[in-house]
């Protein structure tokens, strides 16, 4: 039988890099960035905008068994970064690590449990360097939960559809050098309908779309800025015992994403 493949570079890479982004020091317990991500940003630069799309849950295996529904993602996009997602490989924990760039015994989230991070974050890095960032996500999600009490912007709504639709008119408003969105529509059906559900590729599909039109609306709208935009999932998923999906273990398909990246 052979051994389970993992991805190399950890997903603690990302947070440094999207700090070197900005020109903002790094959290303080941060990995080193991760090298693909760097270059690009230095090779494209100098960039004054991030934009993270934060989709749940969207595994490495499905780009590789459904590449023709990424199309409009490839199109879009320089930059694909295979990455090893951290365990336990849940949602706050792993976006935790995305935006610490520290390992859960670090930042503190070890479990599914959704307390604030007292830990140095991105958000506290980007604050101290006069940046603004704020975050569109929906209610008592992970996101709107593990960052909160810093002095920046909250746009917390009711379901994905507000917050995509929130997300455009502030990316008109173009007030904040960094802006995170968080669709956790493909997470939350796969675990009722299966990974591999006509329903929950529906949402997988709609969520390359959001990308995609986020795109299309930070080119339309981006006037002297550059932007580093990103396609970054938390984790991947499974097929459990009737036909449900899950996540959380330490395999391939829980841990083994693909980020994709570019700059407009």
């Amino acid at each position: 039988m052979n051994d389970p493949v993992y991805n190399q570079q950890s997903l603690t890479g990302v947070c440094a890099a999207l700090c070197a982004a900005l020109g903002a020091k790094p959290p303080r317990e941060a990995a080193p960035a991760a090298p693909a991500l760097l270059d690009l940003i230095q090779n494209n630069g100098p960039v004054d905008r991030v934009f993270m799309y934060n989709p749940d849950a969207v595994a490495l295996w499905l780009y590789q068994k459904y590449t023709d529904l990424y199309r409009p993602l490839q199109a879009r996009t320089r930059l694909t970064l295979p990455l090893k997602s951290v365990m336990p490989s849940v949602t706050p924990v792993c976006f935790g690590t995305m935006y610490t760039g520290a390992l859960p015994e670090v930042h503190g989230i070890r479990s599914y449990s959704k307390p604030v991070i007292r830990i140095d974050t991105l958000f506290d890095a980007l604050i101290r360097a006069g940046k603004k960032p704020a975050i569109v996500a929906e209610k008592d999600c992970s996101l709107s939960l593990i960052f909160g009490e810093r002095p920046m912007d909250y746009y917390i709504l009711p379901d994905t559809d507000a917050c995509n639709e929130k997300a455009m008119e502030l990316i008109e408003r173009d007030e904040y050098d960094f802006m995170l969105l968080y669709n956790g529509d493909y997470d939350a059906t796969m675990h009722r309908n299966a990974p591999e559900g006509a329903a929950s590729l529906a949402k997988l599909q709609k969520n390359i779309g959001v990308f995609a039109a986020v795109h299309d609306k930070i080119k339309a709208c981006r006037g002297s800025h550059r932007t580093l935009l990103g396609f970054a999932p938390d984790h991947g998923c499974h097929e459990i015992d009737g036909g449900l999906g899950s996540h959380g273990l330490d395999m391939p398909e829980d841990l083994n994403i693909l980020h994709f990246y570019t700059v407009i």
